[in-house]
């Protein structure tokens, strides 16, 4: 177990492309309806692999038939690419990895069926390890972090599930409640902010850029380690909406000029290319640093996360697999590659 909030006052972090690697920050037994204020309870790192490997059976499971067979030839890797692109692979991903495999299976001299499915993972686990990346909290004071989804993806709970990690691990956060155009989103977070005892920045129908620009000036008066910023869901279509996004970025940046360190974007696992689209759209816009990917349980969309390795590599920060507070947690390619394939 490790803990991603590096927290060094004497010296400087390294860069983040130069950090060495983080292992998973510890997820906590909380249910996420009825988070409290008392220490969480360890769960073992193989208790969240085991949900993954259960959440991504239904993409898995169309995939591994393909290796049932007694012959390796053009009718098997025929068959693999059809349940690729049924998972959502995109057609990138999927001739990157037929490619690759063929490789691997020529290199090797394989030759049967079941053991392509090991080159397989293999062959997965390398093309996603671009994603695998640690979310680096303390080379600024405070991080601001600004959250962007569309409706319905989870934005506004993966904050609160987010927000409970950091502070697990000693960071002590601010939240703005800037999702000001739907108010169950404030009432939402504000119920985050009171159970997890953080403090927050939030105006009944302000203007979404003004909150955030007290929050994160509220955010070097106090101290903080990291201000989150919940900004409001929208379509990547929604022109005028997309602007106001683009508006808080720029306030925040007069309020902290090296600001936002982090714009992550928190993603649908079961939009499949959807998914793909959505972040497209939102790096054009903001400049993505990174992805939370949510409802990969019970999905048989799973290999979004291929698509997105091929064609648009941005970190992906955070899986989620399920309800439960615990049920979100950092990400690492031959987890994910073993538990897809499984």
């Amino acid at each position: 177990m490790f803990s991603f909030f590096k927290k060094k006052p004497a010296e400087p972090l390294a860069p983040p492309a130069q950090a060495a690697p983080s292992p998973a920050s510890v997820p906590v037994s909380v249910a996420e309806e009825a988070p409290d204020a008392a220490a969480p309870a360890v769960v073992p790192r193989k208790t969240w692999i085991d949900k993954l490997k259960s959440g991504l059976r239904k993409t898995g499971s169309s995939i591994a038939t393909v290796f049932t067979g007694t012959r390796i030839d053009d009718a098997l890797y025929e068959d693999l690419e059809s349940a690729l692109l049924m998972a959502d692979t995109g057609v990138k991903a999927t001739q990157y990895l037929l490619d690759d495999l063929k490789r691997r299976v020529k290199e090797t001299g394989t030759t049967e069926p079941a053991a392509v499915r090991e080159l397989l993972i293999e062959s997965l686990s390398s093309l996603l390890c671009v994603l695998e990346k640690p979310l680096v909290i303390g080379r600024h004071k405070p991080t601001v972090i600004m959250v962007a989804g569309v409706n319905g993806a989870g934005k506004t709970t993966s904050i609160g599930k987010l927000t409970r990690h950091l502070s697990t691990q000693g960071a002590t956060v601010l939240l703005a409640a800037a999702d000001t155009f739907r108010a169950a989103a404030r009432e939402q977070l504000l119920v985050w902010a009171d159970r997890n005892t953080m403090e927050i920045i939030s105006q009944e129908g302000a203007d979404p850029a003004a909150v955030s620009f007290d929050a994160v000036s509220a955010g070097k008066a106090r101290g903080k380690d990291v201000v989150m910023v919940d900004t409001a869901g929208r379509l990547p279509t929604q022109l005028h909406l997309m602007e106001e996004l683009k508006k808080i970025k720029r306030v925040v940046q007069k309020a902290d000029a090296s600001a936002p360190h982090e714009v992550l974007l928190v993603i649908d696992g079961n939009t499949g290319q959807n998914a793909l689209a959505q972040v497209r759209a939102f790096n054009e816009a903001l400049g993505l640093t990174g992805l939370i990917v949510t409802k990969l349980d019970g999905t048989a969309k799973g290999g979004v996360l291929a698509a997105i390795a091929r064609e648009l590599p941005i970190p992906v920060y955070f899986i989620g697999v399920g309800e439960q507070l615990e049920d979100l947690e950092t990400f690492k390619s031959r987890e994910f590659a073993q538990a897809l394939l499984s």
